[in-house]
């Protein structure tokens, strides 16, 4: 009844909109010969039809949005302003719908998303630029917001169809972003950039899909979308990127107690190693030289250490926490001496590429102070639980089918990556509204504890219905 009761709302607030632009269209038809006026009016009609089919689409929407004012092509810059639109409107309308239906519950970790919210609002008040980090707080409120209400709803009572979507979404993504390479257009920015979205996303849902038992050319193309993405991460250079799919991926193996695919995998970079120093052992020493120098010691002196590109910039941030310790500079702002605009190409989401040599702990804690990184530092302890208590299912299920277990690996991937990296609690990079939205389903997903289980009348509906349920034999 409430259902059609909104469409016919929503009816009638179309034919009502169809009125009023017949009339201005009479009164004001400048309106409509201007491209702006024209493209604003598009797009709202773009989004309202979206909102229509809110559980299916406006997930994958959203990552697309912030994805495209992110990537190095032009259409970036239009989306810049677009996508907070459409952040705004998945939290209002899921909001909405949950406020409406009340089956869907919030718990100590939706808790902990308000109190960093609230606490990143508090230290605007501390920060030199006290309107820029009200803004930066605002835009974690509005992903938090949307992770906690409308990400959740894109997948309660479809889980099945949206981790095959998540599957389709990765192998298109990948190929697309390969292609672009092999035609030269570097289409994510930046080295880092392409790290992370191969690293952290690409190969540990690949790899999870590999896994599923489904049919033969799919499982093949599954591999071929694996390998690609391996590749992009290796030829990225990214060390923050192999470490964290090589841990994810590497856990992932063990979890599930598939040693034969991890000594397989192991095995064949070997044989690839081997050959290649056999039949062309000069061309092997300058290409392990070379990957020394760049990948190990980004092209600084070795006797300095592995780190040194990095000291600069953590060294930095330790004497700002030094400086501000108990309040921090301002969510999403620091404090040099200089003008505020000479921040914004660093900390504005505009530029959609990660800080070089960062970490997000360390920028977090420089931004809100000890203060007020308690809630963060919860937030993320509650995210490493979520996983012990994932992995210690597979251990003793040893059953790849489980919807919390790619999620889990994508969340050991992020966690590790973000600590060398600097996007985190950055709400305007695409990473991260994908990794928190992501997160914020994960932690519904989690198998529940033996005590939990004891305990419960009966099942949650998402424990009895995974993707065992329907997965496809071959």
């Amino acid at each position: 009844m409430s259902d059609n009761l909104s469409k016919s709302v929503l009816i009638a607030g179309s034919i009502l909109g169809v009125l009023v632009l017949a009339f201005l269209a009479y009164s004001r038809p400048g309106y409509f010969t201007s491209q702006t006026y024209l493209g604003g009016l598009l797009l709202l009609e773009f989004l309202l039809a979206s909102i229509w089919a809110f559980r299916r689409i406006f997930f994958p929407l959203i990552v697309l949005t912030f994805l495209l004012a992110g990537v190095n092509l032009p259409v970036g810059g239009v989306w810049n302003i677009v996508r907070w639109f459409f952040l705004c409107a998945g939290f209002l309308v899921g909001a909405f719908i949950m406020l409406r239906e009340r089956q869907h519950r919030f718990g100590l970790f939706h808790a902990l998303a308000l109190f960093a919210v609230l606490s990143a609002i508090v230290s605007s008040a501390v920060s030199r630029y006290p309107d820029f980090a009200l803004l930066k707080a605002v835009s974690l409120l509005l992903l938090f917001g949307y992770a906690a209400t409308g990400a959740r709803l894109a997948i309660a009572g479809r889980e099945i169809r949206f981790f095959r979507g998540l599957l389709l979404g990765c192998e298109v993504f990948v190929g697309v972003i390969g292609a672009f390479y092999l035609v030269g257009i570097e289409v994510m920015g930046n080295p880092n950039s392409l790290g992370a979205v191969t690293g952290v996303v690409g190969c540990p849902i690949l790899l999870w899909g590999t896994l599923l038992d489904e049919k033969p050319i799919v499982h093949q193309r599954r591999l071929v979308l694996l390998g690609l993405s391996a590749y992009l991460m290796f030829h990225s250079l990214a060390r923050a990127a192999m470490i964290a799919a090589l841990i994810a991926c590497g856990l992932l193996c063990l979890a599930l107690r598939r040693y034969r695919l991890l000594g397989q995998g192991i095995l064949i970079i070997l044989i690839a190693m081997t050959a290649s120093a056999i039949f062309n052992p000069e061309g092997f020493s300058r290409t392990m030289s070379s990957l020394t120098a760049s990948v190990v010691y980004k092209g600084k002196d070795p006797t300095l250490g592995v780190f040194l590109s990095r000291q600069s910039p953590w060294q930095t941030a330790v004497e700002s926490i030094k400086t501000h310790f108990w309040f921090g500079t301002g969510f999403g702002t620091t404090d040099n001496g200089a003008d505020a605009s000479a921040h914004l190409s660093r900390f504005s989401s505009g530029d959609g590429i990660i800080a070089e040599n960062g970490s997000s702990y360390l920028t977090i804690l420089t931004w809100v102070g000890m203060l007020g990184v308690f809630p963060f530092l919860c937030l993320l302890l509650m995210l490493v639980f979520k996983i012990l208590r994932t992995v210690r299912w597979m251990l003793n299920n040893g059953n790849p089918v489980h919807p919390a277990i790619p999620l889990a690996m994508l969340t050991v991937a992020g966690l590790i990556h973000a600590g060398f990296e600097d996007w985190l609690f950055a709400p305007g990079y695409y990473l991260c509204v994908f990794f928190w939205s992501l997160a914020f389903v994960f932690v519904d997903l989690v198998p529940a504890s033996p005590v939990q289980q004891m305990f419960s009348v009966s099942p949650p509906r998402l424990m009895r219905r995974t993707l065992a349920d329907v997965a496809p034999t071959r």
